[in-house]
């Protein structure tokens, strides 16, 4: 592969990531970066484990003098959230990631750049390639599903797993460890729709210019929501208002709705 990213160290890190980022990897298209992990622990012999719906756990021996210390468990998960501007043409189910370094700073050509979680899987890869840094066993984790729900970590066998210790990858500052945990919970709101006969014209209602950010990490700086504001100017029920503004990346800088009004008697919205 000619890499993109040279001069930088860790130099194995980069290079996994690259390698990781040409692979598409959507949430629900992780079927090619899955069997990606299990080539790459073949290929050194290391003991690996996937599931039906592409989770990989990969485990690797202590190295010489820490046998006897606890088997510590590192996970992340190796789908990414994609998204692109309006005026890049990329296809996120068959093209790789266009890395772009400029300036000392690793970004994506117009598309997510999918460190959030491909970081992990390189870091974790970088681990299991290099037999010259000192570790108890290790089992690291590749879950996927991560972004639209956590769905691979819900279904993967936890009989697999011996670790009592697990050092999650997806966080936010180098330098910087959390001891706590984190969960979620998936709404699903129904409401009764009476249709009418309408006549007159389509509206079409478009939120821009929000900020943007992460419902997580930014929840405290009070921006604009396009789910929020787009659900109180169409009058929907404050219960389904309340829980999509809780959408995991819910501070959304563009909305789109469009209202129909026909005679037809499937008008939508």
């Amino acid at each position: 592969m000619d890499y993109k990213i040279t001069g930088y160290e860790p130099a194995q890190l980069f290079h996994f990531f690259e390698e990781v980022s040409a692979i598409p990897r959507g949430s629900g298209n992780e079927k090619g970066i899955s069997d990606f992990l299990v080539a790459f622990a073949k290929e050194r012999g290391l003991d690996v484990y996937q599931d039906e719906v592409y989770n990989v756990i990969i485990r690797k021996p202590a190295s010489a003098g820490a046998e006897n210390a606890p088997t510590v468990m590192l996970q992340g998960h190796i789908d990414m959230v994609c998204d692109k501007l309006g005026s890049v043409e990329h296809d996120f189910t068959t093209d790789g990631i266009d890395l772009v370094v400029k300036d000392g700073v690793l970004t994506a050509n117009g598309t997510t750049l999918g460190a959030d979680n491909g970081i992990a899987v390189a870091l974790m890869l970088t681990v299991l390639n290099d037999d010259s840094i000192a570790h108890p066993a290790l089992e690291c984790v590749f879950t996927t599903d991560e972004e639209t729900g956590l769905v691979g970590a819900e279904t993967l066998d936890k009989s697999q797993i011996s670790a009592r210790t697990m050092i999650n990858l997806d966080s936010e500052e180098e330098g910087v460890a959390t001891v706590s945990c984190a969960g979620g919970v998936v709404v699903t709101y129904t409401c009764p729709i009476v249709r009418e006969h309408k006549t007159g014209s389509t509206l079409t209602l478009d939120i821009s210019g929000l900020l943007g950010g992460h419902s997580g990490n930014d929840i405290n700086l009070e921006r604009g929501n396009g789910n929020l504001i787009m659900a109180r100017i169409i009058g929907v029920p404050r219960v389904f208002a309340r829980a999509a503004s809780r959408y995991r990346y819910g501070i959304m800088r563009h909305f789109s709705c469009v209202k129909k009004r026909t005679t037809s008697q499937d008008s939508s919205s």
